[in-house]
């Protein structure tokens, strides 16, 4: 079982990760992908002393590192491609408060590495070093924010003037988002918008609660739409033109509804039914990037997203790109509003509740829920956790990966029923 990785990567504290695990982590991760090795970071204030680390790290074991500096995670990845490297070593704690960081690994294919294979990496962290006249190159890469800039456009192409407010949290988007909705020709009312790795604006991840000014600024300004992203960019939410804030969930639908192409989607299993509702066909998988990225390779999807409003464009790359869903937005605002664009979006209500259990009973729990779906011949996915789905609801049973918690997450037509179905499940753990 992987000591330090998680489902995406290495997580924790100063204390925990410091700079001598970072440096550890990284010559395993040379090892592992070998070659030339993008790094990048996020702004938090530990990130200078991890990127050296990681930067030494990879050369030490015979790795030309190309360092991107303070881009956002979707920037980096989307240059292991144009940059033609073996993998991207990100450090950042995405949505996480800023005493957090963490060590992204994503390889040549542009697939974020799963637990599964940091149990391969863990196992080299005792390898021998590069002889002295073979250490890697170091190099930096300044135009990385432009290069992925540009790539949207082409995307996206020509768009309508409308008043958008960002709201950058401190973040990386402040690096990337002002400049490319300038570029499509967007009015913009920017908040948070400068680099500082304490996120004086509003705590990193953009829920209902931590984005009140944004919503405030866009009725307020009489703007067309807000847009909010966490530390990295890979997560984005809206607000439409009536202060209404919108939800991850809808966030994946409304760019289901956008893309031109259809087929196969991909998400997690604690997606909203709302997603089966507006695509043609829906593959579910475990909770991670890792795995989203993974199903959508094995079999071709058309796109790939999450709950928490990370959507995967593949033309663009595999990482969850929060800058080409905003663009995507900017774009389908000429066509109609996004409150109308809202109305082709079910409405479903979710309510979620945590358990404690320690990792045997979180096993036991989770057993005990499959005996029951088999037991009862109910509609059931056992990928990660269970989820039972029924007729306009579901719910999901799991044992979360990073704390000694069961986790039930129950979805509905209504906030009465999504929360009579975690009682009831909570009976049947019982």
């Amino acid at each position: 079982m992987a000591k330090y990785f998680g489902t995406n990567g290495v997580r924790g504290l100063f204390n925990e990760l410091d700079p001598a695990l970072a440096m550890k982590l990284a010559q395993a991760i040379g090892r592992y992908l070998k070659g030339k090795i993008i790094v990048a970071r996020d702004c938090r204030l530990t990130g200078g002393t991890l990127k050296a680390s990681v930067v030494s790290g990879l050369a030490s074991v015979g790795c030309d590192v190309i360092d991107l500096g303070i881009v956002s995670s979707p920037t980096a990845e989307f240059m292991i491609k144009k940059l033609k490297a073996e993998g991207c070593v990100i450090i950042t704690a995405s949505h996480n408060p800023p005493e957090w960081n963490a060590i992204k690994v994503v390889d040549g294919n542009g697939i974020a590495i799963s637990k599964e294979r940091g149990e391969k990496i863990e196992k080299l962290m005792e390898g021998v070093l590069a002889p002295w006249d073979k250490v890697g190159r170091i190099t930096r890469y300044e135009n990385a924010t432009k290069d992925h800039i540009n790539a949207i456009k082409k995307l996206v192409g020509a768009v309508e003037k409308k008043k958008i407010v960002l709201d950058c949290g401190n973040g990386t988007a402040a690096v990337i988002a002002p400049a490319l909705f300038k570029e499509l020709g967007a009015e913009i009312v920017t908040l948070n918008s400068h680099l500082d790795g304490k996120f004086p604006g509003r705590p990193s991840e953009p829920t209902k609660d931590n984005v009140k000014e944004l919503i405030i600024t866009v009725k307020s300004t009489n703007a067309d739409a807000g847009i909010a992203w966490d530390a990295d960019g890979d997560r984005v939410i809206f607000v439409d033109e009536t202060g209404e804030y919108v939800i991850g969930d809808k966030v994946f639908a409304l760019s289901i509804l956008w893309n031109e192409k259809k087929g196969d989607v991909v998400t997690t299993v604690a997606t909203s039914k709302a997603i089966e509702d507006v695509s043609e066909n829906v593959r579910y998988t475990a909770i991670g990037a890792p795995y989203l990225c993974e199903e959508m390779v094995k079999k071709e999807a058309v796109m790939g997203g999450e709950e928490v409003g990370g959507v995967i464009w593949p033309e663009l790359c595999l990482a969850k790109d929060g800058f080409m869903t905003g663009a995507v937005l900017l774009k389908k605002l000429s066509e109609k509003k996004l409150s109308k664009w809202l109305e082709e979006v079910p409405e479903y209500h979710n309510v979620k509740h945590k358990i404690p259990a320690n990792s045997e009973e979180k096993k036991q729990i989770v057993a005990k829920v499959l005996e029951h779906a088999k037991t009862n011949k109910l509609n059931y996915l056992d990928v990660d956790g269970v989820r039972i789905n029924l007729e306009n609801s579901w719910v999901i049973v799991r044992a979360s990966g990073t704390e000694d918690y069961v986790r039930i997450f129950a979805e509905a037509k209504t906030i009465e029923e999504a929360e009579k179905l975690v009682a009831e499940y909570e009976k049947i753990i019982k």
